[in-house]
């Protein structure tokens, strides 16, 4: 089902991010032919769902450019798990550096590389439709941003989700905007991305992330 690259006989691999469903690695392999990093299911028996966002993820390469996206590269089996390769331009995950608030300046430089990454998936004609920390790279002395995540993107310019229970909707909830679970209505659309985009952007500056019971289905705070 997935073809094995020769040269990953036994990659040298450093944890960036387990979130419990995905487990993000890097190279560190030094005979490695390019930099490179691997999503593959945290657990040894993944469910149907997350291989099925890899294999989405992996259909869209062509869609994607290096100039704003790390893009996946190749899906392979490796120590008997679904694993998407994908492109390492370098720089932090985003999730790793947030847990104080931001200088304004580097706040600044990085937002707006954060902001030209997605204006550029917009151009693209893609809705990311998972955008939060551990889908963003950045680089903070430059403020160049990549996005990764792609296995919910959707190429229609617009789209409306019917009613799903809580434990049912595809995303993450604290930087879901509320027209993604189905319960508004309202379709989504690129300015659905720009809602989670200001939600990590109050995270990066308060050092406090909006849970989902704060958030009310008209996209206001709770007080």
């Amino acid at each position: 089902m997935f073809p094995i690259m020769a040269w990953l006989a036994r990659p040298v691999l450093e944890t960036v991010w387990n979130d419990g469903e995905f487990l993000l690695s890097r190279f560190t392999d030094s005979s490695a032919t390019s930099p490179m990093l691997a999503l593959s299911p945290a657990l040894e028996r993944p469910a149907v769902g997350g291989v099925t966002l890899l294999e989405h993820a992996y259909g869209l390469r062509s869609e994607l450019d290096p100039e704003f996206a790390a893009r996946p590269v190749e899906l392979i089996q490796y120590d008997g798990r679904p694993t998407l390769l994908i492109e390492d331009h370098g720089g932090e995950l985003l999730a790793r550096l947030l847990g104080e608030a931001w200088e304004l300046e580097s706040f600044l430089r990085v937002a707006t590389g954060i902001s030209v990454a997605l204006g550029h998936l917009r151009r693209r004609g893609l809705i990311h439709k998972d955008i939060k920390p551990a889908n963003i790279f950045v680089e903070v002395s430059t403020g160049r941003a990549w996005l990764s995540g792609f296995g919910l993107a959707s190429r229609v310019v617009s789209e409306r989700r019917q009613p799903e229970p809580p434990e049912s909707i595809e995303g993450t909830l604290a930087y879901m905007a509320p027209e993604q679970t189905g319960w508004m209505n309202r379709s989504i659309d690129s300015r659905s991305d720009l809602y989670s985009l200001g939600v990590i952007f109050y995270e990066m500056l308060t050092a406090s992330c909006l849970s989902p019971r704060q958030i009310q289905w008209d996209g206001s705070t709770a007080t």
